[in-house]
């Protein structure tokens, strides 16, 4: 048996014996637009996770990791979708600082804030996007100034998720006056439990605030909190950035495989199957499923051997068009039912949160307009958009 066989059987066999008793009603809970759902029992089960070695696992070893080979990761989180395990808590923190950290930070800041990443104690978010910089993120405003030991960060950002629940918040912040664009941003770790932090939810189309708008009104953070050199922060966010498209999409699309079971289940049971056209939708569904697997292993791939090629670019572009796809399909499926909520006033079915939620996978994490722009003019090597 192969070591990526062998550590798949492992993690099947631990979450097979611990997702039982207090954490059995975990199962399938959270997720996108789901986010609400049991939040202090998902963290005790992320800490139980942390005791037996189960967070972090692609980190290495010395920084609180299992070390785990590429192979193993995707084994880990397609065996943790295949178990209906519950939606992450952490995954900021796990996918995207920690990471960045491990690639650019200070020895004395991999010793602060690791530790508390991997044993589930410190939550963090992502302070990217502000209301003139969201796919244009180069345009960001907010803007931090050296008093003494500290940054002072003044300015706002948008679309922050999990916010409300987090500790801390990365934030790339212009600490260069006069600078434009990319040149002159920092990459700075802030802590949020401060007067000159104030955290909004923004109630999305679901009726839940995954998201927030925080605002930093003189909020101080220490000199050291500075991942990279000072004015070198358009490269570490873009490397976070590259880190969130990970071998945790993996798991993504196991998830996705079965929402599309589900939707195939429910037209055989109403009838929605006998129509020729439904068939034909989720038959290209299914085919759109298989490409995106096929593309992220690719991806994968050309990762592992240091040069990640165009699939990198396409795959976030792809797999959130088809999301929103089975969420049109989803509602066609369910027929005039879904337009009714379950109840008052506002409770959504499965079908209805999927529609919803989904329309939001084109516009985060890069805009659909924006990735065709990247394809087109980084990948294809076309003229730049005319911009004013």
């Amino acid at each position: 048996m192969s070591n990526v066989e062998e550590f798949r059987r492992e993690v099947r066999g631990w979450l097979s014996a611990n997702l039982t008793d207090e954490f059995a009603a975990l199962r399938g809970r959270g997720g996108p637009g789901r986010e609400h759902e049991a939040h202090a029992e998902r963290l005790a089960w992320e800490r139980h996770m942390a005791t037996a070695g189960w967070t972090c696992v692609g980190w290495p070893e010395e920084y609180g990791g299992r070390g785990a080979t590429l192979e193993q990761q995707v084994a880990f989180h397609e065996e943790y979708a295949l178990a209906d395990a519950p939606a992450r808590v952490s995954h900021i923190g796990e996918q995207l600082l920690g990471p960045t950290l491990i690639a650019f930070g200070t020895p004395e800041q991999r010793a602060r804030f690791l530790p508390g990443i991997v044993t589930v104690t410190e939550q963090w978010c992502q302070g990217y996007s502000e209301p003139d910089a969201g796919s244009d993120l180069a345009n960001v405003r907010t803007r931090a100034e050296r008093d003494g030991d500290d940054w002072v960060v003044t300015g706002q950002k948008v679309w922050t998720s999990l916010a409300h629940e987090a500790d801390w918040c990365f934030v790339v912040a212009r600490t260069e006056p006069g600078s434009t664009r990319h040149h002159g941003l920092s990459y700075l770790l802030v802590p949020l439990d401060q007067s000159g932090v104030e955290i909004r939810p923004i109630v999305q189309l679901t009726g839940t605030s995954e998201f927030n708008e925080v605002f930093f009104d003189g909020a101080r953070t220490h000199a050291s909190h500075v991942v990279g050199a000072p004015g070198d922060g358009w490269r570490v966010a873009m490397a976070t950035l590259g880190f969130e498209r990970g071998v945790s999409t993996l798991g993504q699309q196991v998830g996705f495989r079965r929402e599309l079971e589900a939707v195939v289940a429910l037209a055989r049971r109403n009838g929605a199957a006998a129509d020729p056209l439904v068939r034909d939708r989720i038959a290209r569904a299914w085919i759109g499923l298989e490409t995106i697997r096929f593309n992220a292993l690719r991806m994968l791939d050309g990762a592992a051997a240091g040069a990640p090629g165009p699939e990198a670019s396409i795959g976030k572009i792809f797999w959130a068009t088809w999301h929103r796809e089975l969420g049109e399909l989803a509602m066609d499926v369910c027929g005039a039912a879904g337009m009714l909520a379950d109840g008052a006033p506002y409770d959504l079915s499965d079908w209805q949160r999927l529609y919803l939620f989904s329309r939001s996978d084109t516009i985060y994490a890069g805009s659909n307009e924006i990735q065709r722009n990247i394809i087109a003019e980084r990948v294809l090597g076309l003229p730049k958009e005319v911009r004013p």
